[in-house]
C-alpha cells in the first residue's frame, strides 16, 4: 500500500500493488482489513517525523508492525544546506495552516517545513511577506532525493514559478517583522481587542503565577480578547486551554486571535457564563478567572484542585477576594502601576487602577 506516487517509482513487482486512498482514514481502514496478510505500506522518510506511522501504529497492536525509517525530508534538507538540524524548527505544515510558523517567526532563525503540495509554496511566501519576513531566503525541495529531485532557492518576495508535490522548504528567516517575545507579556497589540484585556504588566504577572507546564489545561474564565490563555498557549506547544466568554462578539475575537497566532487547535471556545458553563469541561490543571467575580463562581472555581488566579479591579471583587482567602489562604497581592506622562511642559506618574489577586493552590 502506498501512495500513487511511490507506487510509480517500484520496479515490476508480483506483489499487489494498493493505492492509498483520499482520505486518509479509508487507507487506515482497507489496511487493518489486511490483518494475518503480509504487508507492506510505503511512506516517505521517517514516518515518525511529521508521517504516517503514529497514525498507523494508534490503529494496530505492538506485535503487528515494524518500521523502517528511512532519512526524513527534514535530515535531507539541512545536510543539503550544511545547517545543524538541532538549531532548526522542524515543522508539518502539510496539515496546518501558515500560522503555525507565528510563534517561531524572527530574523535570524531557521525552520524546515513540509507543505501541502506545491501551490502552498505561494501561500507560504505570501504569509512571510505579510509578517514583515520577506527577506527571508527560501529554499524549495521538490521530489528531494528521489530521480526528479529538483531544488530552488530566492527570497520571499522574489520566488516564483510553479512547483511539484512532494515538497518541503527550508526557510532563514530576515526581515522587520515583529517577533513574539519568548518571556510572558506579550506587547498588547498582538491581541486584537476592543479594550477588555489584561493589560501586559499585570498578564505577565498572572502568567508567572498560573506557571503553565507541559501538557496542562487552563481554564480562562471572562476570556475577553483571550490573551491569558493564548500566552498559556504560546508558553508550550502540548498545553492546552478552554476560554469561557459570555459575549459572542469577544468570542469570535477570541477565535481570531488564536487563528492569527497558530494556536487554534489547542483552545477551545464556550460561549456562556461562568460557573454554568463550566459544567462538562476538561479538568484544569490551572484557572484564572478575569471576569464575573461572584461568590457562587468562586465557590465553584476553588473546589476544583488545581492552581487559581483570580484578579479584581473592583472595590466589591477586593473585599470578595479578602474574604475567601481569609477562609482558604492563598496568597493576595495588590499590583500598582504607573506610567510616566505629559504633564504641562514636564512628566508626572499616570496610576492605573491597582489589581488585586489571589492565588490559592487545592
Amino acid at each position: 500500500m502506498a501512495p500513487p506516487r511511490h507506487l510509480d517509482l517500484l520496479r515490476e513487482t508480483p506483489a499487489r500493488t494498493i493505492p492509498w486512498p483520499v482520505p486518509y482514514r479509508d487507507g487506515l481502514d482497507q489496511l487493518k482489513s489486511l490483518r494475518g496478510q503480509r504487508v507492506v505500506v510505503l511512506a516517505s522518510g521517517d514516518p515518525f517525523w511529521f508521517g504516517a506511522g503514529a497514525s498507523i501504529a494508534r490503529e494496530l497492536d505492538s506485535n503487528e508492525w515494524t518500521a523502517q525509517p528511512g532519512p526524513s525530508c527534514f535530515a535531507l534538507a539541512a545536510n543539503h544546506l550544511g545547517w545543524a538540524l538541532e538549531g532548526v524548527t522542524c515543522l508539518g505544515l502539510h496539515a496546518a495552516p501558515m500560522a503555525r510558523l507565528r510563534r517561531h517567526l524572527a530574523a535570524g532563525t531557521r525552520a524546515i517545513v513540509t507543505l501541502r503540495d506545491g501551490t502552498s509554496v505561494t501561500d507560504l511566501t505570501k504569509y512571510l511577506c505579510d509578517q514583515g519576513f520577506d527577506d527571508s531566503t527560501l529554499t524549495i525541495f521538490e521530489h528531494l532525493a528521489g530521480p526528479q529531485e529538483r531544488i530552488t532557492s530566492a527570497q520571499a518576495s522574489a520566488l516564483e514559478g510553479r512547483f511539484d508535490h512532494p515538497v518541503c522548504a527550508a526557510i532563514a528567516f530576515a526581515g522587520d517583522g515583529r517577533a513574539l517575545s519568548t518571556a510572558t507579556g506579550q506587547a498588547d497589540t498582538t491581541f486584537a481587542s476592543d479594550g477588555q484585556m489584561t493589560k501586559r504588566p499585570v498578564r505577565a504577572i498572572t502568567l508567572s503565577t498560573l506557571a503553565p507546564k507541559p501538557h496542562e489545561h487552563l481554564w480562562d474564565i471572562g476570556g475577553g480578547s483571550g490573551s491569558i490563555a493564548l500566552e498559556w498557549l504560546l508558553a508550550h506547544p502540548t498545553t492546552h486551554a478552554t476560554c469561557i466568554e459570555q459575549r459572542a462578539d469577544r468570542a469570535a475575537r477570541i477565535a481570531q486571535n488564536a487563528e492569527a497566532l497558530g494556536v487554534e487547535h489547542r483552545i477551545t471556545i464556550v460561549t456562556g457564563a461562568a460557573p454554568t458553563a463550566l459544567a462538562g469541561l476538561e479538568t484544569p490543571d490551572a484557572i484564572f478567572v478575569g471576569g464575573g467575580l461572584d461568590h457562587a463562581l468562586i465557590e465553584a472555581v476553588s473546589a476544583h484542585p488545581a492552581r487559581l488566579v483570580v484578579n479584581a479591579v473592583t472595590l466589591e471583587g477586593e473585599a470578595l477576594l479578602a474574604q475567601w482567602q481569609a477562609q482558604l489562604g492563598g496568597d493576595l497581592m495588590r499590583i500598582d502601576i504607573a506610567n510616566a506622562k505629559p504633564l504641562g511642559s514636564k512628566r508626572g506618574w499616570s496610576t492605573s487602577y491597582p489589581v488585586v489577586q489571589w492565588s490559592l493552590t487545592r
